[in-house]
């Protein structure tokens, strides 16, 4: 595509003057306002700090509750969920992969969901209905119970870590994005520190009416129904919706994120020809390749981690509170790599090799190391667990590198959906024989975390490739004028439509 030759815009009048998506007006955003706003550094670092006070906060805590929720399964082993409910041979291996059968059902239709319905509000019910589906769990008194309440639990949470991302994309800078990602799934990380502490709790309640594996699904679903009510009231459509922020905060908070590029503003339509262009996008498909591979290792190490610790030769009970270090180490490596990929340009994809990187050397460890040692094997599942710190980065590429509120959701969905096909292969490496030790399982994870590498390595070129075709056809990003770059911005574009858009990486 050669660049073509556009009038240059001259000021927020002209720009008002131009088609744009009309929606844009309809949704209280006023376009000159926006443009002609004498905006000082002091404004905007006010508008900043109370984004993060607001909205990291509340995002983190859902995060932790989703993973809590999550790792419950895998806690309820460890109080006789299996054998309360007869299961046999792999019943245990599909009742989690259900999980994300769900999930992956409900990947695409929640990806137009987004688009369609406020966001906020959409997000809030689906926090609400998880939560109810996770109480339900505790009705389950067979395999085939146990499976359609997995089910419906992944359709429950299939929306969430989408939608941050979005949130992320329209209310901050590209720059700024790494650690804002990684601040709201910090609550990831304090869920597997605390999460263990939690179960450990409630399994030390003594009631003869539940079990306390049941008694566990009541606990945790009860308090996340709670917070999606929270949810449903607080968490923002967009910017121009931001109940926290002032009338002209809001368009302060616009403005501060027009040079993105890759849309700030939720028209309400859901674009086709979007859908074509992210399906063709190279990017999208070295993402979706990476997403699946990694989850080969998450989908084995989320299910089966209380069980390969039981093996180290730990009580039931301790096994629940050994899972903390891997949480701990999670935590580290992700302050860590996504505080040097936001203070540090262009090194996103080179910290999630590395933290992918440090995963493969954990689980050469599980596998190498003779099985009396315990201190050994546990620092080698510590370092397997990192591999996770890399979801916000691969959000914030996804928030940053992709153009246009459909595509961006279409590429998001993709992603989740190659999430969900990889937590469902990667369990049925698991073979039951092999408990607890599971070998077979373990190496199946480390080629998938190799395989991981290899494609952010193609995804790495691609982008510099990308980059340096544009300058060499558009010219470099400095040549465009500043209401050139709003305008693109405005118009809701795709990144491969956008002359002047520059990956980065």
């Amino acid at each position: 595509m050669e660049k073509q030759d556009t009038p240059r815009l001259r000021g927020a009048t002209e720009l008002n003057e131009t088609k744009i998506d009309s929606t844009l007006v309809a949704r209280d955003v006023d376009i000159g306002q926006i443009l002609d706003a004498n905006v000082t550094p002091e404004m905007e670092r006010k508008v900043l700090a109370k984004l993060d006070l607001y909205l990291i906060p509340l995002m983190g805590f859902c995060y932790m509750l989703q993973y809590m929720d999550k790792l419950a399964l895998s806690q309820a082993t460890l109080f006789n969920l299996t054998e309360d409910l007869n299961l046999r041979g792999k019943e245990y291996n599909w009742a989690s992969a259900i999980f994300y059968f769900g999930y992956f059902a409900w990947s695409w239709p929640s990806s137009y969901l987004i688009v369609r319905l406020p966001l906020g509000k959409y997000l809030g019910v689906a926090v609400f209905v998880w939560g109810g589906i996770l109480m339900c769990h505790a009705a389950c008194t067979s395999f085939s119970t146990l499976m359609v309440a997995r089910f419906f639990l992944g359709v429950g949470e299939a929306s969430i870590a989408p939608g941050f991302a979005l949130i992320t994309g329209m209310f901050y800078r590209r720059e700024e994005q790494p650690a804002r990602q990684a601040a709201w799934f910090v609550g990831n990380s304090i869920a597997t520190v605390i999460g263990g502490v939690v179960a450990y709790g409630i399994g030390m309640i003594h009631n003869s009416t539940v079990y306390s594996w049941q008694l566990l699904f009541l606990v945790l679903g009860a308090i996340t129904s709670g917070y999606g009510i929270i949810l449903v009231f607080l968490l923002p459509d967009s910017p121009a919706k931001a109940v926290f922020l002032t009338k002209p905060e809001r368009s302060i908070a616009i403005q501060r994120t027009l040079q993105n590029k890759t849309g700030v503003l939720d028209t309400g339509k859901f674009h086709w020809n979007q859908v074509r262009l992210a399906i063709l996008d190279p990017q999208t498909w070295f993402l979706v390749l990476y997403t699946f591979c990694v989850n080969l290792c998450n989908g084995g190490i989320t299910s089966f981690a209380s069980i390969i610790i039981a093996g180290f030769g730990f009580s039931n009970l301790k096994a629940l509170l050994i899972q903390m270090p891997l949480g701990a180490a999670q935590l580290v490596f992700l302050i860590l790599t996504s505080g040097i990929a936001t203070f540090f340009r262009n090194t996103r994809i080179l910290m999630m090799i590395v933290n992918t990187l440090a995963s493969m050397i954990g689980m050469v460890l599980i596998w190498k190391l003779e099985s009396n040692d315990r201190a050994g094997r546990m620092t080698g599942l510590c370092l397997s667990a990192i591999f996770a710190a890399n979801i916000p980065l691969s959000l914030s590429l996804i928030s940053s590198n992709v153009a246009g509120f459909t595509k961006k959701s279409t590429v998001s969905a993709l992603m989740f959906v190659a999430y969900c096909v990889g937590n469902i292969v990667g369990p049925q490496f698991f073979v039951p024989t092999e408990k607890p030790s599971y070998p077979t399982g373990i190496k199946a994870s480390m080629a998938g975390l190799i395989l991981g590498v290899f494609f952010l390595m193609c995804l790495y070129v691609f982008y510099v490739w990308e980059n340096r075709r544009r300058d060499r056809v558009y010219g470099t990003p400095e040549q465009f004028t500043e209401t050139e770059e709003l305008q693109d911005e405005l118009s809701n574009r795709t990144d491969q439509e956008i002359e002047s858009f520059r990956y980065v990486l």
